[in-house]
């Protein structure tokens, strides 16, 4: 049976867009992560300090992020939107340290 002129069958390009527009949703959807990286500069002590004045982590969760950061050579400290994360990465280059964000795959 023929369609009526007024249905639209699905076409290629039809589902294509749809599972790229259905593919970019879910990625603006899934949180950002902010990084911090180690580097020479900064004293542990220091960063630990920052942890706990930014994001508000007790001293412990703080010092094993510090650690993660110093051994591991990078920790993710928040995540969230990606406006927070902008702002989260802003703050931590206020206060001196190296901070990217990233959305995983």
């Amino acid at each position: 049976m023929p369609a009526s002129a007024g249905s639209a069958a699905p076409t290629v390009e039809r589902v294509a867009e749809e599972v790229a527009g259905a593919e970019s949703a879910t990625r603006e959807e899934r949180p950002w992560l902010v990084v911090v990286w180690n580097d020479p500069i900064n004293l542990m002590s220091y960063v630990t300090y920052v942890f706990q004045k930014l994001f508000g982590y007790s001293r412990e969760r703080a010092t094993k992020l510090m650690l993660d950061v110093h051994t591991k050579g990078r920790a993710v400290v928040s995540s969230g939107p990606r406006e927070q994360a902008e702002n989260d990465v802003a703050r931590l280059h206020r206060h001196g340290l190296w901070a990217t964000m990233e959305q995983p795959e």
